[in-house]
């Protein structure tokens, strides 16, 4: 009995890494997506018992069906695509689907969606090319003021290692709201624009400091000591001054464990939407602190009926802000964001004051394709080298 019971543990145990092995190197059924020497693409899905298939995606037209053939479902666009970085998804008879033979994709916030790259053109910095490569990493530090550890994501040029005396600028790069510290290096691409632009001569070698926005997280879904919470946007402590307020313990933190230049002149702040919000209070809460400010499709105000001290006497404290001369206060929005018309009120208000700002405006509203635009732009702008005021 027991020589039978062991013939048949070994049997499932072998038909189980059968099982494996074959789910392992199983070829997908169909090339998807193929990106054509033209810029078309073509997205094929194998479902022989579907009845309607679309491709929904970041890219003209924004949805459109797939015709069928031998049970496999074909589009490809009906014009080349710009060079970009694209996502996108099938809908199989009402259901959201990702692409099974596209192993390329990526989460923002709670959505997952495939990817792939158009080339020859802005999305070329994009890629991992053959120049020298930084290096990216997940640190954890003390928040005194939160009482908590917390993750960030640090990008330190290729010049830092190999260069082991020298001391570098810093920007800090602060995402979205929903996002965390993964967001700019794997939706944003900040690593290979970086690492693309400073070998290109058009951005110098800085660190780039990307933090996890969220006072209520220590680092992003999955990754912390709360485990596999679902992502979500709607987080008790968004918004409310308390990561502003936070936020010289990062600095510290960064000036201590890195080889920066300690001082405001070497210093940026630059973030989309939330990110962007925080960049502006941030900077204007301690005017000595940075140089350089950027505000990727930034909100302006909090949507809450009682201001926290750090959000109160908006005015007095722009004035001291722009009493000390910043280097650079840039604005770069899309025409369709929905936060276009508070940027231009913002807009007004530092015209009527006559605070110096330069203002970047392109097509389209709130998504990554701009962010990683006005990312590339920005720091092409920013002059933080080395100097003795």
């Amino acid at each position: 009995m027991k020589r039978i019971a062991t013939i048949f543990l070994l049997a499932f145990v072998a038909a189980c890494y059968s099982f494996a092995q074959q789910a392992l190197w199983e070829k997908a059924p169909v090339t998807s997506p193929e990106v054509h020497a033209d810029h078309t693409v073509t997205f094929r899905l194998r479902a022989p018992k579907a009845v309607r298939v679309q491709v929904v995606g970041d890219f003209e037209p924004f949805m459109a069906d797939l015709t069928e053939t031998d049970g496999v479902w074909t589009y490809t666009t009906p014009q080349p695509l710009p060079s970009e970085l694209y996502s996108y998804s099938f809908i199989v008879d009402g259901l959201k689907v990702n692409d099974p033979s596209n192993v390329f994709r990526l989460r923002d916030v709670g959505t997952v969606s495939d990817i792939f790259i158009v080339g020859n053109g802005t999305a070329d910095l994009y890629k991992v090319n053959d120049v020298p490569h930084g290096s990216l990493a997940k640190v954890w530090y003390n928040s005194p003021t939160l009482g908590a550890s917390r993750r960030m994501a640090v990008y330190t040029p290729a010049a830092y290692d190999s260069n082991p005396r020298k001391r570098f600028p810093v920007l800090y790069l602060l995402h979205g709201m929903g996002g965390d510290e993964n967001a700019w290096s794997e939706l944003g691409r900040a690593a290979q624009i970086l690492d693309n632009l400073i070998a290109q001569g058009k951005a110098e070698p800085m660190i780039v400091v990307m933090p996890n926005g969220n006072v209520d997280l220590e680092a992003a879904p999955g990754e912390g000591g709360n485990g596999f919470v679902r992502p979500t946007m709607e987080l008790p402590r968004t918004m409310d001054a308390c990561f502003e307020e936070a936020f010289p313990d990062i600095v510290k933190f960064i000036d201590k464990h890195y080889r920066t230049i300690p001082r405001k002149h070497a210093r940026a702040i630059a973030g989309l939407s939330m990110g962007g919000f925080h960049s502006l209070h941030i900077s204007k809460q301690y005017p000595e602190m940075f140089d350089y400010v950027g505000l990727f499709s930034a909100a302006i105000m909090p949507r809450i009926d009682k201001l926290p001290a750090l959000y109160q006497d908006f005015d007095g404290k722009l004035s001291v802000q722009f009493s000390k001369h910043p280097s650079l206060y840039w604005i770069a929005i899309g025409k369709d964001d929905f936060l276009y018309e508070e940027n231009v009120e913002f807009r007004r208000k530092l015209d009527r004051s006559g605070y110096p700002y330069e203002y970047f405006e392109t097509d389209g509203g709130h998504i990554w394709r701009n962010w990683r635009i006005y990312l590339s732009t920005f720091v092409q702008k920013v002059s933080l080298s080395e100097r003795r005021d």
